[in-house]
């Protein structure tokens, strides 16, 4: 822990700094590997020509039982064996010996010649439900190695989908792997090491993917109620406490729209008597103790209790037990809660703050087992909706939340909403060093909150001013946010882009004027395309900023504009450009865009910012003159304009 004191919550304990370090990896799509050989192969293959779309690998091989092997390794290592079409199937077996017979892997057989090698393999890239192919020879029968590399580089070169390559028997097959070094085609001396630098290399095909995927626009509160909360951490600090009761950590999921069962604190055995007869039985009690982190390995839980007799008998032997197990912890009550019917599912959503990473969330398979288990996965906030379901999607337990054995699915959409507002809480509150939310009860569509922890950093009011320390991403730069008005009355919301913003800037950039897209990019754009709008929508808030003009035209929201200013790496200097569809041009929006764009290049400290223009566009050139821009005409019809700050 930061503070040098042990973990005091589940997230603590579980969310080690090296399943920090690999979600870190993971969220700026680093591949990370585990051995030396693994780091020279993956170097080796990232340079390749193609990189897998999927896991799916299919293995074609002399050798069947070298096949087998390369298969266990790639059901072992999280693979997935390519399931060959029907179609496919009967292209086989016209070109393979009336033997043959389909297998996890496509066994050539021993007497394999490089035609039927070639045959196979040209068929196999065909089919849909392959991502790639591990080509495997052993030196045991009619083909040459070095004249089966030639044929399957030559194949290879052509090929969309990765072909990767062992060739086994050491210097009896090394001629054939020197074709492949020469033709850059990924080859190994096991079907081992094949198969795991194959998923290194979709792991880092996916890991871009989800870097640059465009969320879901899910309603999320902007701006839950916050104050009343920052007045109660100062409170509770003043006291010298730095663990909140479980009904004082309540009041933030409340605050941010996390369902939670109803919790009553009691401090004697009437007061629990009293909530309980008013609540209905039947109830649980949970001991309150800002010392105990765990209170059920503590004793400090009772379920079930269905009269008023029970619950007097039942305080009695918690607080025996907790008092036993913990004698030297400050006992506060208990909390009183009603039973829950049903409860189909359980889940963990906790946060810890990295000595090096800051925050991070996990989520996980929640309950009692928490620990035994250890089925969770760790993210970085601020979360968007795809990383947030991402989150789930990594563990096992999301597979279970699908439904089985006669249970309903749970709600996935309602889950990933209460992960969407725990990242917000968690952005918002850098004074919070842990927090667990365990568990989360899902039933019956519904997903509620039973107990939640959350423990503070002692020293945060003290030691900094910033606004986010916590966090080593930027949040959405909500300052940014404001309302204006164009010369003809339309009301505008100005504010930074997001990456859900894809579908708007695509429609707004596809509509445009050839004229206005030259303008802006020097060039008329045909096709704009997903990767264009990754570099444009989803971008780095400290060292660049976008800032869209969004309308909305009955119930639909539009962009009509865009200004953009890029720093460069000494951070003294920004390159500016400002866009402002055709429909909407000539009504103030492009002097309000470059004059929202000054103010942060003021607030962000530079020195100066710059652009260029085409000198046709007198249009720009006479704005940029007003606001006090030099002018520098250059070659090719570009000129530079430039403000000093």
């Amino acid at each position: 822990m930061e503070d040098g004191k042990p973990p005091r919550s589940h997230t603590g304990k579980l969310a080690t700094s090296d399943h920090v370090s690999s979600a870190v990896f993971k969220r700026v799509g680093v591949v990370r590997v585990k051995t030396a050989a693994d780091l020279f192969n993956t170097a080796h293959v990232l340079y390749s020509k193609h990189l897998p779309r999927g896991p799916r690998l299919l293995v074609v091989t002399n050798a069947g039982g070298v096949g087998i092997m390369a298969v266990n390794t790639l059901h072992e290592l999280g693979g997935r064996i390519a399931r060959l079409s029907p179609e496919t199937i009967e292209k086989m077996k016209t070109l393979l010996p009336p033997s043959w017979k389909e297998g996890p892997s496509v066994d050539l057989f021993r007497d394999a010649d490089v035609a039927r090698y070639v045959d196979i393999v040209k068929v196999c890239l065909d089919d849909q439900g392959v991502d790639g192919i591990l080509v495997v020879f052993t030196p045991q029968g009619v083909a040459r190695p070095d004249e089966l590399a030639r044929a399957i580089s030559d194949i290879a070169g052509k090929a969309w989908k990765p072909i990767i390559a062992t060739w086994m028997g050491g210097r009896d097959t090394q001629e054939g792997r020197e074709v492949f070094f020469r033709n850059n085609i990924p080859t190994y001396d096991t079907p081992e090491e094949a198969v795991r630098t194959y998923l290194y290399m979709y792991n880092y095909t996916r890991n871009l993917e989800i870097l640059h995927e465009t969320p879901a626009d899910v309603p999320v509160d902007s701006a839950p109620p916050k104050n009343t909360l920052k007045a109660l951490i100062r409170k509770v600090l003043a006291t010298g406490r730095t663990v909140l009761t479980e009904e004082e950590s309540k009041r933030f999921l409340t605050s941010y729209r996390i369902p939670t069962i109803k919790t009553h604190m009691a401090a004697s055995v009437e007061h629990a008597a009293s909530i309980a007869a008013a609540e209905g039985y039947p109830v649980a009690l949970k001991i309150v103790s800002p010392d105990i982190s765990y209170k059920t390995d503590a004793g400090g839980v009772s379920l079930g209790i269905s009269s008023e007799t029970e619950l007097r008998e039942e305080y009695v032997r918690l607080m025996e037990r907790v008092r036993a197990s913990c004698p030297e912890s400050r006992i506060l009550g208990v909390t009183v809660q009603k039973m829950m019917d049903k409860i189909d599912y359980e889940v963990i959503l906790g946060a810890k703050r990295d000595e090096e990473f800051g925050m991070v969330i996990l989520f996980g398979m929640g309950g009692i087992g928490v620990q035994i288990f250890q089925d969770f996965s760790i993210g970085l906030p601020p979360l968007n909706q795809a990383l947030a379901r991402k989150l789930m999607e990594e563990t096992r337990v999301y597979k279970l939340l699908q439904g089985y054995r006669g249970k309903a699915p749970a709600d996935l959409g309602k889950l990933e909403k209460i992960v969407l507002s725990f990242s917000s809480l968690i952005t918002d509150f850098p004074e919070i060093i842990e927090m667990d939310i365990n568990p989360i009860a899902l039933s019956n569509g519904g997903a509620v909150a039973l107990d939640a922890r959350i423990a503070l950093d002692a020293d945060y009011l003290d030691r900094t001013s910033s606004t986010h320390p916590h966090l080593i991403i930027s949040p959405y730069p909500t300052r940014y946010i404001s309302h204006w008005k164009l010369s003809d009355g339309t009301d505008v919301l100005l504010r930074p882009v997001r990456p859900e913003d894809e579908p708007l800037q695509h429609e707004m950039l596809t509509s445009l004027s050839e004229k206005t897209l030259r303008e802006r990019f020097f060039q008329i754009i045909r096709r704009i395309t997903h990767e264009m709008h990754v570099r444009l929508c989803n971008i780095d808030y400290e060292r660049e900023m976008a800032i869209v003009a969004e309308i909305k035209e009955g119930n639909k929201r539009k962009l009509v504009g865009i200004g953009r200013l890029i720093l460069e790496p000494d951070l003294k200097k920004g390159e500016f450009a400002v866009l402002v569809h055709d429909s909407y041009q000539g009504k103030g929006l492009g002097f309000k865009l470059v004059d929202t764009v000054i103010g942060i290049a003021h607030e962000k400290g530079l020195e100066e910012i710059y652009g260029y223009v085409l000198s046709e566009n007198r249009k720009m050139i006479n704005m940029c003159l007003k606001l006090g821009c030099s002018i520098e005409p250059l070659e090719d019809g570009i000129t530079k304009v430039s403000l000093a700050l």
